[in-house]
């Protein structure tokens, strides 16, 4: 960029540093004068910090001078617009009526936007009103008086979309600058029906607006005095626009305009004093427009700009900004990973948008349908009455195609009057495209116009049908609600799904003491009383049930202080339950139930929670009053509720969220296709299918692909996105296949599982993509059998290497499960409630996702005894223990002098040692890191597929898996149960 354009001759711009800044801007005028050019192909040819430092310098410098010079052109072109503008538009806009509603809920939250010659305000919203009241004041400079009338003031209301379901278009208004009223008068309220922006649209009501316009004075005398020493200058150095382009091919030399620029922006003293007053008055003379604009900020200005020298700055500017930020992302290596689709490959789909007929002499009682005819392909839309809105996409895959032409018929069903069950179908015309003509469509291209086609064939005169074809993608925005060829059309089961986790928490309640209890026979009758009776407390949450430890009384008032912790899950459940129980007669002595949404939350350690007493109730009719129990109750957010096994877990935080973290970085998956899968049910009770889906798992986030049906090498090509908060988590991949969708079959059947992968995001360079084909293998009655194949892309984006040293130097759990840590058998209890929890969420989801592909991904199972399980824990620790007997025989070797050479080393390791033992621990230290630093380009990296060997699967006995296989309780034979 060069500076004597950006300045125009340095008299625009000296004149501003004169009327505004003054030694602010001065500093600006000799940075602007730098020249600022910047090589782009050279700084990325560099290498290394050179090219990120040569182009940080510039991007620092470009954003600075970007900013600076719109926010200097944007606050004098309003000045200058101000000053000359000397009319002011008014609108008030005061109420609608009758608004149709838009949020789902038979309401609407409804704000105007106005726009007046570039110049857009909007009201504020009101929420769930379809009779709205504003009573705001809007005001818009009159750039021009005399074209006034020509203007077009236009209004839109919309339903906001944060308070209502969705933004919708509740109408417009226009109205000719003609109709303004002069404010003197006494400006009426008028009221205008609100007009549609289509014909399909479903707008009603009316808005009522008052528009006026008011003449301003000029202003005062002070202004022409700040410019009494610029305009000659002005008219002498700023030449006509053709002027400006001669110089521009002459190039001139800049040191002599820049000579010229330092000696014309030199003003005296006393100049410079007269110049400082002036903007001071000036400043004061229009102060309610600006409190206009803060009261309404414009949304978009677009205004023509009059100097030719403006437009350039505020064009060069706007450019500056764009660019700064491009090289910002590419001195980072930071550049914007989140597009869409770029670690799979693209489908191409043909899309066909059937939107609605118009039928000239459509007949009483019979309604209409489309059909779409691709080869064998049939496909028919919903049926409607005459000329109303189908409004269905239809994606057809197109390697499925086996045709090269497409026909759009439209029939018209028609009762038959004597059988009114049956129906008879009659053809209203036909349209055909040929499929090597259809338009391809590449987002983020916008969505392509629908077109009216006349029907052709017979009995079709003057029968048309709104309909759009075009090729585009599977990222193609029409994609995920549209019919699709190769999932089965519209069946729910088979659409791929987003689902969450429930937010769960740790429920601790501690059991204190009891007083006052009436110990009594309870409900079962007249019974003598116990002279020291057994009692407990029992609490239940949900389905959880805990109970304390037993205590003998003397008194009526025992002791407890035990912990109970349950699993809570939002939305919690109402009331947590807390009966005390006589073990002696089997009667409960009372009860009292604590609301779940009163508890309080905590964080730490640090402070205890309040505890309480709550009343307990005996026999609401013979026994109101049981005595009382002193209970703490808390939820505790600074744990991390295990839902998985710890060593597989993919999440790490804690459930509060003022302990939570910012994200270190992003994994993105591509889920590509799967290659020879085996079938696991029959078609048609004659050959064999499978119907493949992929469920992905990461954090609280799980993903289900679609369903390919009847494929055996089926392509999703999908790709989804996690924030990582910690390096040391697991992702989990699992293939079912759908056994759900058929909703005709008597039964529900459960889905099939085809395999499972495991990825440590330890295991991945950061940056780096990974593309892959990975064994699926799953463990059946007849042994470990492989299902097939799946191909991934995986990615672990991290943004700074400094937050990934951080996340390892940390310890994995939060604070809380080191500082009061559960017991390995309270913890294993807990996850366990912690997946039925999960697993009832999410299988009352719609479509549900079943109980056991939750159970599948989160090894609900794994705490099952079995021989396999035990004998591959055996040889785990065996391989453990053989390194330290593996040492313990190279110390007996020593000791023998069996390598004499070794054996001396050894002996003056010791005399260093004990010489000099305070470098004993630098020494290990020094060694140990050697040794990583040596080896670490050769570790090992873990396989992503299940090792059979690791697990023992390969060499494990046909009996040992009908046992492992075996439920609870067996159905097997008493002697074969007491053989094993």
């Amino acid at each position: 960029m060069n500076a004597s354009i950006v300045e125009g001759d340095g008299t625009w711009l000296g004149v501003i540093i004169r009327d505004h800044r003054g030694r602010v801007l001065k500093t600006l005028a000799k940075f602007v004068e730098v020249e600022f050019e910047v090589n782009v192909a050279e700084a990325l040819a560099c290498r290394g910090g050179s090219a990120r430092a040569l182009i940080s310098g510039y991007v620092d410098q470009s954003v600075v001078l970007a900013k600076t010079l719109r926010c200097l052109s944007q606050e004098l072109h309003v000045k200058k617009v101000q000053e000359i503008c000397g009319r002011k538009l008014t609108v008030e806009v005061c109420n609608a009526k009758n608004l149709m509603p838009k949020d789902g809920q038979g309401t609407a939250s409804a704000y105007v936007i106005v726009d007046y010659d570039g110049q857009r305000r909007r009201t504020k919203t009101i929420s769930r009103d379809l009779n709205p009241q504003w009573d705001e004041k809007l005001e818009f400079l009159v750039h021009d008086a005399v074209s006034m009338p020509e203007e077009t003031l236009e209004l839109n209301v919309y339903n906001d979309k944060k308070a209502g379901k969705r933004s919708t278009f509740l109408g417009k208004v226009k109205i000719s600058g003609s109709t303004f009223v002069k404010s003197g008068e006494d400006v009426p309220l008028v009221y205008y029906p609100l007009e549609k922006r289509s014909v399909f649209s479903q707008i009603k009501g009316e808005i009522g607006l008052k528009v006026s316009y008011v003449d301003e004075e000029p202003p005062p005398a002070p202004a022409p005095e700040k410019t009494e020493a610029p305009p000659p200058a002005v008219t002498e150095e700023n030449p006509p626009e053709k002027e400006v382009d001669k110089k521009e091919e002459k190039k001139e030399p800049e040191a002599k305009e820049e000579e010229k620029k330092e000696e014309e922006k030199k003003p005296t003293s006393e100049e410079a004093k007269k110049e400082d007053k002036p903007p001071e008055k000036a400043a004061e003379a229009p102060p309610p427009p600006t409190s206009t604009e803060t009261e309404h900020p414009p949304i978009a200005q677009q205004k023509a700009p009059q100097n030719p020298e403006k437009s350039i700055i505020i064009e060069m500017a706007k450019n500056m900004e764009i660019e700064s930020k491009l090289f910002q992302k590419i001195s980072s290596g930071n550049l914007d990973r989140r597009i869409a689709f770029d670690l799979v490959d693209q489908m191409p789909f043909l899309f066909v948008r059937v939107v609605k007929p118009k039928i000239s002499n459509p007949e009483t009682e019979s309604s209409f349908f489309a059909k779409l005819v691709i080869g064998t392909h049939t496909i028919k839309t919903k049926s409607q009455p005459a000329n109303r809105e189908w409004d269905q996409v239809f994606a057809f895959d197109k390697e499925g195609l086996n045709s090269t032409s497409l026909e759009v018929s439209i029939v018209a069903q028609k009762k038959i009057a004597e059988k009114e069950d049956t129906t008879e179908d009659i053809p209203a015309g036909t349209v055909s495209f040929d499929l090597q003509e259809v338009p391809k469509r590449v987002p983020p291209d916008s969505p392509l116009a629908p077109q009216w086609y006349s029907l052709e064939g017979d009995g079709s005169p003057g029968n048309d049908v709104m309909l759009s074809v075009w090729v585009g993608t599977q990222v193609d925005e029409a994609f995920q609600e549209a019919w699709q060829s190769d999932s089965g059309g519209l069946v729910p089961e088979t659409r791929a799904k987003v689902y969450l986790s429930p937010k769960l928490w740790y429920l601790r309640l501690t059991v204190i003491q009891t007083q006052d209890l009436q110990l009594g026979s309870g409900s079962a009758g007249p019974e003598p009383k116990v002279r020291s009776p057994e009692l407990y407390v029992k609490a239940q949450l949900g389905a959880q049930l805990f109970k304390t430890s037993r205590t003998s009384i003397g008194s009526s008032n025992p002791t407890w202080n035990e912990d109970l912790i349950f699993v809570a899950a939002e939305p919690f459940e109402p009331f947590l339950t807390i009966t005390v129980e006589d073990v002696t007669n089997g009667h409960p002595v009372g009860y009292t139930k604590v609301q779940v949404a009163t508890v309080d939350k905590r964080t730490d350690d640090k402070s205890e929670p309040r505890s309480r007493w709550f009343n307990l109730i005996g026999d609401e009719t013979n026994k109101p009053y049981a005595g009382r129990i002193h209970v703490r109750v808390c939820l505790e957010g600074g744990y991390h509720v295990l839902d998985e096994a710890a060593h597989v877990t993919s999440d790490v935080r804690a459930t509060a969220k003022q302990l939570s973290k910012p994200p270190i970085g992003l994994l993105e998956v591509g889920i590509r296709g799967a290659t020879n899968l085996l079938p696991v049910k029959t078609a048609d009770g004659t050959r064999g299918t499978t119907d493949a889906y992929v469920v992905a798992k990461y954090g609280p986030k799980w993903v289900r692909t679609r369903t390919i049906l009847d494929r055996f090498n089926p392509r999703w090509n999908e790709q989804y996105t996690w924030d990582v908060y910690d390096p040391c988590t697991v992702l989990t991949i699992g293939v079912f296949d759908n056994g759900r969708y058929k909703h005709d079959e008597a039964g529900l059947k459960k889905d099939v599982r085809l395999g499972k992968l495991r990825v440590r995001l330890s295991t991945l360079d950061t940056n780096r993509v990974y593309v892959g084909t990975y064994s699926l293998t799953v463990l059946l009655p007849g042994g470990a059998k492989k299902m097939g194949e799946i191909e991934i892309a995986l990615r672990f984006s991290c943004s700074s290497w400094i937050s990934l040293i951080q996340a390892y130097a940390n310890p994995m759990l939060p604070r809380m499960h080191y500082v009061k840590p559960m017991g390995p058998a309270q913890q294993d209890i807990l996850r366990h409630n912690a997946m039925r929890i999960v697993t009832t969420r999410l299988a009352r989801s719609e479509p549900a996702l079943g109980q056991e592909v939750v159970q599948f991904m989160l090894d609900s199972d794994m705490h099952m005894w079995s021989m396999r399980r035990s004998k591959a824990n055996w040889f785990r620790v065996v391989g453990c223990l053989s390194r330290a007997a593996t040492f313990v025989r190279w110390l007996d070797g020593i000791r023998t002098w069996v390598h004499p050479p070794t054996t001396v080393l050894v002996h003056i390791l010791l005399v260093a040692i004990v010489l000099c033992p305070h470098l004993v621990l630098p020494t290990i230290f020094m060694y140990a890191f050697l040794i990583i630093a040596l080896r670490f380009r050769y570790r090992q990296r873990v396989s992503i597929t299940m090792d059979t060997r690791l697990s023992y699967v390969d060499a494990v006995g046909p009996d040992e898996l009908d046992e492992e296989f075996d439920g609870f309780p067996t159905t097997r034979s008493v002697d074969q149960v007491r053989r094993r």
